[in-house]
């Protein structure tokens, strides 16, 4: 079985391909880029897509995605969520272990992980870095990683001691898997809804102090630097978070980080209408922290781009701003809230914001996505990066429609998917 994607641009920055070209896939492999005659493949064992004016590019990564089953599902179940990535150009997700039961032993690695080969795209899932999610004692990493589990997180639930945070480092480190890292010191968030500053005050909700995350960044930079393990800062939102990690770095320290969407795309001041969709963890920082994740997204200090999917039910967003849940979905908006606030304005290349959400995940993860090296699986997205896109939560594939960017007019989408080949 063949596949021809024929005459669009082909970019891939792992092999630093920019080029107008076609792209075969035989078998689900990627055969080939460059000019293919359709004369030499056999008509009745594939087909043609036209993808002339249409990016080419490997399938997008998110490796930081909340599937919420098992015990969410009323929030977003593994199916719903692939869907929901599928539509939004991305062929593999990595899920957080803050379900119900937690992603903390090697049968709950192996749920997901079996739930998810019947799903749209590739599913894969960290394990939790402690029992319960609950802070107090090491979960079984060893079995988890062998069961399957890419990394280790505390997403959600970050580890407060910093001596348990060593030894799960420890363990990390030697079993080969990145660690994925909330870092929030929760004595200074406990009753948190807003950054911390003059808009906190004026709208009176509490503080949320932007020491909290960069506490922990520089704690978990310490210990990496102790451990040797490959620590991943989740979610960074603070120019003190991007200073601390910039400077892990200028030192060899074996630091990756992220930021999402919502972090480059808002800023606090759209609280004002006290909106609950824009509630979210860590919160929405101020307009200089924007500028700052960008410059730091354009100098490479910033590495992958992520979206942070958490899923709610309507009846979990619609109380009060102090009641309400943190968090947005994320999967169907990422493509166009890049091209429009990073891309478009000249932050970054189009080769650089795709490197960000395909090779730089896949080699923080250590998997091998991210490419269409030949032979590799062909797992692929087309975008049309000019494409108008009125974002409308009740299209979404997803189960939540908690957005803060309902209605706003974007640029750029993705329009197919292909997994291991087939157009998903």
């Amino acid at each position: 079985m063949w596949l021809l994607l024929k005459g669009g641009r082909v970019i891939d920055p792992s092999q630093s391909i920019d080029q107008i070209a076609d792209l075969l896939i035989e078998n689900g492999l990627v055969s080939k880029i460059g000019k293919v005659s359709e004369k030499g493949l056999d008509s009745a064992q594939g087909s043609v897509l036209d993808v002339a004016g249409k990016v080419v590019t490997p399938g997008l990564i998110d490796m930081h995605v909340h599937l919420r089953e098992p015990g969410f599902e009323y929030k977003e179940t593994i199916e719903t969520g692939a869907r929901s990535a599928a539509a939004g150009g991305f062929t593999t997700i990595v899920g957080m272990p803050n379900t119900k039961p937690a992603i903390d032993n090697r049968a709950v690695v192996e749920f997901v992980l079996n739930k998810g080969k019947r799903a749209a795209v590739n599913v894969l899932t960290t394990g939790a870095a402690t029992k319960g999610n609950d802070g107090k004692e090491m979960a079984e990493l060893g079995e988890m990683v062998e069961a399957g589990a890419v990394a280790i997180s505390d997403d959600a639930f970050p580890v407060q001691s910093a001596d348990l945070m060593r030894r799960v480092m420890e363990y990390a480190a030697m079993l080969d898997v990145p660690f994925l890292a909330h870092c929030e010191d929760k004595s200074m968030t406990y009753d948190g809804l807003m950054d911390e500053g003059i808009m906190s005050t004026i709208l009176g909700l509490r503080p949320w102090p932007r020491q909290a995350e960069e506490i922990m960044i520089w704690r978990n930079i310490l210990l990496a630097d102790l451990t040797k393990c490959r620590l991943h800062v989740q979610h960074v939102t603070t120019k003190g978070g991007v200073e601390a990690i910039r400077w892990a770095k200028s030192r060899g320290i074996r630091v990756k980080c992220e930021t999402c969407p919502q972090y480059f795309s808002l800023a606090g001041e759209v609280l004002k209408s006290y909106d609950t969709n824009a509630k979210v963890c860590p919160p929405l920082r101020t307009k200089s922290d924007v500028e700052a994740l960008k410059q730091a997204l354009s100098d490479g200090t910033i590495d992958v781009i992520s979206t942070d999917h958490a899923p709610h039910a309507l009846h979990e967003k619609e109380v009060e701003f102090q009641d309400a849940a943190f968090g947005v979905v994320g999967l169907e908006t990422s493509v166009p809230l890049v091209i429009t606030n990073l891309v478009k304005p000249g932050v970054l290349t189009l080769a650089d914001a795709i490197a960000r959400m395909t090779i730089a995940p896949a080699q923080a993860l250590g998997i091998d996505a991210g490419t269409l090296k030949k032979g590799s699986v062909a797992d692929i997205t087309v975008l049309d990066t000019d494409a108008k896109v009125i974002v409308k939560a009740s299209e979404f594939k997803s189960k939540g429609r908690n957005t803060p960017f309902e209605g706003m007019e974007l640029t750029g989408r993705a329009v197919k998917t292909i997994v291991g080949g087939e157009i998903v």
